[in-house]
């Protein structure tokens, strides 16, 4: 390259050699960077190797967590065993030195560890019965009816613990990540509605869901994909519903920020365009549409295909 007011060539270097992690860390010059990449040597020096692709890979599980406790919860989940609650609550469980609420305050962290070790067991089956605890704290859900006369009332408050044992007599079932939907459903036959489930769906491990057709409808955002993914590792039969691209571009207007995003890998259980859309959501600074956001109409757009093809099942 040669300059005007040189006069001989001036070497220009086209690319920068570094040899490891840290020399791009002090490259960046960016001390949001150093201090992460600090806290993190510090945590794979301080934790089990086992654990070591999970916090590399996924550090949203403890980048704004007290660097103690995520090295308790490593210790913790090497010490925990499935059923190892044998009817116990959570909080009495007193291993690894934890104290009553570390589990309240660190489950998903304590999830996403023992899926490393129990081959996602924790996730599938929902950290609360993978270690039969006692579940303290009853998820109520929302029931409603589609259809007249599928049930002997309009809606009403079941127990999430209740639906893993009675069925629910309708050859559809539709699950609702959020509870306020209600009124945006349309009469659908053969149909009952269970909205408010948000992250707790180890319900739809029920053995009576195999021979129903299901969908789920959750917040276009990653945590709704994620709950998705749940629901699909529980009922790989699951149906998702305007949880696509044209519906988020759709409606791009009416989406907010996402405070705090679901871990930067998609999770196992999606299609490959929702992970897709999950990179990409994850990557807006308005990467979140909520379920409220969307019109009766274009509920009822999306469900109707779903209607018509679902396949005849003995209830």
């Amino acid at each position: 390259m040669r300059y005007r007011n040189a006069s001989e060539p001036v070497t220009v270097p086209t690319r920068w050699v570094l040899a490891s992690s840290a020399e791009w860390v002090e490259a960046t010059d960016d001390s949001a960077v150093q201090a992460e990449y600090a806290s993190l040597i510090a945590l794979l020096d301080a934790t089990p190797p086992l654990f070591h692709r999970l916090l590399i890979r996924q550090r949203g599980l403890w980048r704004t967590r007290p660097l103690p406790e995520v090295i308790r919860a490593t210790a913790l989940a090497m010490q925990l065993e499935p059923g190892i609650a044998a009817g116990r609550p959570l909080r009495s469980i007193a291993v690894a030195g934890i104290d009553s609420k570390f589990m309240e305050r660190h489950g998903a962290l304590v999830t996403a560890l023992l899926d490393v070790r129990f081959d996602d067991r924790a996730s599938r089956q929902g950290l609360v019965p993978f270690l039969e605890a006692a579940d303290e704290g009853e998820h109520w859900l929302l029931v409603a009816p589609l259809e007249a006369g599928l049930l002997p009332f309009e809606r009403q408050r079941v127990r999430a613990s209740e639906l893993m044992d009675v069925a629910l007599p309708a050859r559809r079932i539709l699950v609702i990540e959020n509870d306020r939907c209600l009124h945006l459903l349309p009469a659908v036959p053969d149909t009952i509605a269970v909205l408010g489930s948000g992250r707790n769906v180890a319900w739809m491990a029920a053995a009576w869901l195999e021979q129903r057709t299901i969908g789920y409808w959750g917040d276009l955002d990653t945590w709704g994909f994620q709950m998705l993914a749940h629901a699909r590792r529980l009922r790989p039969q699951t149906a998702a519903f305007l949880m696509d691209k044209a519906v988020f571009d759709a409606h791009s207007e009416r989406a907010v920020a996402e405070d705090l995003a679901a871990p930067i890998d998609p999770p196992e259980g999606l299609t490959e365009d929702e992970r897709a859309l999950y990179r990409r959501l994850r990557g807006l600074t308005k990467g979140r549409l909520e379920q409220e956001f969307i019109s009766p109409e274009t509920v009822a757009r999306a469900l109707s295909p779903w209607i018509t093809s679902s396949p005849d099942t003995q209830c």
